[in-house]
């Protein structure tokens, strides 16, 4: 594929998106509902546009660095003054809905005489939400204050959250599957949270520094996504977390540099077209027999994940004393589930081989439907949450 096709379908991509925003701001469909759909028609499940290349060679660097770019966003949301205002609530929220999600998925798929392994399996990679949808919904929507604040908090902590769970998954469902790694299986996990935390906070002290020193412009473009690109690029290289590391690293940046509003508008300027490649290309990463494969599995497993993250994320709003405009809409704003889910799964199947076919192509099936249909609960849970704050 030479370079004048990549730059034409580059281009045409750019303009879906732009599409996708214009008609996202006068219908009820947010514009990552509409990337997704977008990325489905011109994919293999659709018309089949797309060069096999472009989707294979593009669509992994393209999710690393969609992720990094959320990930270093959603840290401002987690500054030490952020989590002193609304720390209890927002680990009560978190604890909850990922808890919730776990505990009744694994239940109910037991329940349907699933593989104890697949069972639990399942329901780690349930503990997971989608950062980058629902911090895109929150921007798109325009809506400030105390409920938006909370919810991107969440969204950013629970990966964390979400890790340390579906590393304890993989540890019971090593000892269900009587390999004998249990250990292996939990140290594995509990290194990828630690290093994680430990290169977000070792970028970050000197980021902090820098941050202020730099002329505003450019050259803090510059730097913000030179630290961007760096932390992503090492937590793939270590196999670590990406979106975690420079979460960590945005936080550390926010609580220490005396100017640390200036790499975050730097970041919020120019993240919006990788973003659009990302979900155009997760949209036509979709196979159709993944798609086609939406069985009693997949619908039993999305319906239960939604319920249980819901009544979790109200109990532990419920427990945190949050306000009842919390309690009653947060839980909605949590289904969304891609990259990150994505990644659980993958990480499962290797682990497991003997599972794969049984465990992608559910996590692949609900990760399209959910993108197409919660991002738009996410927006009407916003809406109504700001109405009645």
């Amino acid at each position: 594929m030479n370079d004048a096709p990549v730059l034409l379908i580059l281009g045409i991509l750019f303009f879906l998106g732009l599409a996708a925003d214009l008609l996202g701001r006068h219908t009820p469909v947010p514009r990552v509902t509409l990337l997704i759909l977008c990325g489905l028609a011109v994919g293999p499940a659709g018309f089949d546009l797309l060069p096999p290349e472009l989707i294979r060679d593009w669509f992994p660097p393209l999710t690393t660095l969609a992720l990094s770019l959320v990930g270093f966003l959603l840290g401002h949301k987690l500054s030490l003054n952020e989590l002193r205002a609304h720390g209890t609530v927002v680990l009560g929220i978190t604890v909850g809905e990922t808890t919730g999600a776990l505990l009744l998925v694994a239940a109910a798929l037991l329940l349907l005489g699933v593989h104890p392994v697949v069972a639990l399996l399942l329901a780690g990679v349930a503990t997971a939400t989608a950062p980058a949808a629902t911090f895109d919904v929150v921007r798109e929507s325009g809506i400030k204050g105390e409920f938006p604040d909370t919810l991107l908090a969440v969204v950013a902590l629970d990966d964390a959250w979400a890790l340390l769970l579906f590393s304890l998954t993989l540890a019971a469902a090593a000892s269900v599957n009587g390999d004998g790694t249990v250990a292996v299986s939990l140290v594995n996990g509990l290194e990828e949270i630690g290093g994680s935390l430990l290169l977000g906070i070792l970028l970050g002290i000197p980021m902090a520094y820098l941050t202020g020193r730099v002329q505003p412009g450019e050259p803090t473009l510059a730097e913000a996504m030179g630290f961007v690109l760096l932390c992503g690029g090492i937590a793939t290289w270590l196999d670590l977390s990406p979106i975690l590391a420079t979460m960590v690293m945005g936080g550390v940046v926010a609580s220490l540099a005396s100017h640390h509003e200036r790499p975050f508008h730097a970041i919020e300027g120019i993240e919006w077209p990788f973003l659009v490649l990302f979900f155009i290309l997760a949209g036509a990463s979709a196979h159709p027999e993944a798609l086609m494969s939406v069985g009693g599995v997949t619908v039993v497993y999305m319906i239960v994940r939604c319920i249980g993250s819901y009544a979790g994320a109200r109990a532990g709003a419920r427990w945190a004393g949050a306000d009842e405009a919390t309690r009653k809409w947060m839980g909605l704003c949590l289904f969304p589930q891609a990259g990150v889910a994505l990644g659980m799964a993958l990480m499962a199947s290797q682990r497991f081989p003997e599972f794969e076919d049984y465990l992608l192509p559910v996590i692949l099936a609900s990760t399209i439907i959910y993108e197409l249909f919660s991002p738009m609960v996410t927006r009407k849970a916003l809406k109504m949450a700001s109405s009645t704050a």
